[in-house]
């Protein structure tokens, strides 16, 4: 399904219309798009160097969009007549509409037809961000598929291209909370379907590339924030609606998907092959213990916790993201905030919890 994001309707974007809004505050919609697409100076350098067209696939998911119109925005700083081409199956015609008004070209192609991949325009760099989690323990095969076959399909069509392809943390098993977290060379022995086909999803990227000499970069992203869903927007929600935090999976990663977006931007900048492989997340670890807390602060509402916390989790290691393309811009504190202010005010939500709490695989 795709995920409409923002208000698809507006007849018109202006974007001295939203130069206005102050980051300190996200009180709407054209708000958060505001401060989830605005370009630093970082990216705007690297948007500098890529060939026209930027092709994105699975587009139209929950980051797709805010990341199309990031790059659309850095090339505009850059003076860079950079086209952004956003890929998806497009089955609601609001998305393709909302990437339409704010300078998007869009591409209807279903990525597990070979035949439609084969047709998607030519490009020197693409980004990779299809896949499928929620719906693997009803539908296992479906995922499987998603997972291998469109990667397979895509590493066949772009092998003169630079590919950033998104992977997830779930790659990875439970680690002890009190290390680091899971590091890029561990071995991959998650518990679950999904998290499996996410490794044979990896694996199927990082052998094309090795028989096509394709530079890759696999980014291994650990919980993206945006008001509308997200691990922090879970558990706003669960305190502002007095439902109970469950504590059984205490600690986890997150970075604001601004920032989430430019890293996938800039890591064309160190695509290789061997494929360069990175932890996507912020450094710190969170409680949730302690973030339910402090939403019960800012919403003056009781909090109930129940389970008690384990003494492992998922966490990434994010000493190479760091090394590599320097550390996440936004706070804790300030993702905690806009939270808080989102949820209270009623701000809209996906509804598609992240299920940040399970801890035997099943989505």
């Amino acid at each position: 399904m795709d995920f409409v994001p923002m208000t698809a309707r507006a007849p018109t974007f202006d974007w001295t219309a939203i130069a206005q809004y102050n980051r300190s505050e996200i009180k709407d919609e054209l708000a958060l798009e505001e401060v989830l697409t605005r370009p630093r100076p970082e990216l705007v350098e690297l948007i500098r160097t890529l060939d026209s067209p930027l092709v994105i696939l699975g587009a139209g998911g929950k980051m797709g969009p805010t990341l199309a119109v990031l790059a659309r925005r850095a090339a505009q700083a850059a003076s860079h007549p950079l086209e952004i081409v956003a890929v998806s199956r497009f089955g609601n015609p609001d998305t393709k509409q909302w990437f339409e008004q704010r300078g998007v070209r869009t591409w209807s192609a279903d990525l597990l037809d070979r035949r439609a991949t084969e047709s998607l325009p030519d490009s020197r760099n693409v980004i990779y961000l299809a896949g499928q989690k929620f719906g693997t323990q009803q539908n296992p095969a479906a995922t499987w598929a998603a997972n291998t076959l469109a990667p397979a399909h895509t590493a066949e069509r772009y092998s003169g291209a630079r590919i950033v392809a998104l992977s997830t943390g779930n790659v990875y098993p439970f680690v002890s909370i009190k290390g680091r977290g899971a590091r890029e060379d561990d071995d991959l022995t998650p518990l679950g379907e999904y998290a499996n086909a996410a490794v044979a999803r990896e694996r199927i990227f990082e052998h094309l590339a090795a028989k096509q000499s394709t530079p890759m970069v696999l980014l291994r992203l650990s919980y993206a924030i945006d008001l509308r869903y997200g691990v922090l927007h879970d558990i706003a929600r669960s305190v502002w609606h007095s439902v109970p935090v469950n504590v059984g999976s205490g600690c986890f990663n997150c970075i604001w998907q601004g920032d989430a977006n430019e890293f996938i931007l800039r890591a064309f900048g160190i695509a290789a092959n061997p494929p360069a492989t990175l932890n996507l997340t912020a450094p710190s670890v969170c409680s949730v213990r302690d973030v339910a807390t402090r939403f019960s602060e800012l919403f003056d509402r009781p909090v109930r916790f129940i389970g008690t916390e384990s003494d492992t989790a998922l966490l990434s290691d994010t000493t190479q993201l760091s090394r590599m393309l320097g550390r996440p811009q936004t706070s804790l504190a300030s993702m905690i905030g806009w939270t808080a202010q989102w949820v209270r005010d009623g701000g809209l939500s996906l509804n598609k919890p992240t299920h940040f709490d399970v801890r035997d695989g099943k989505y």
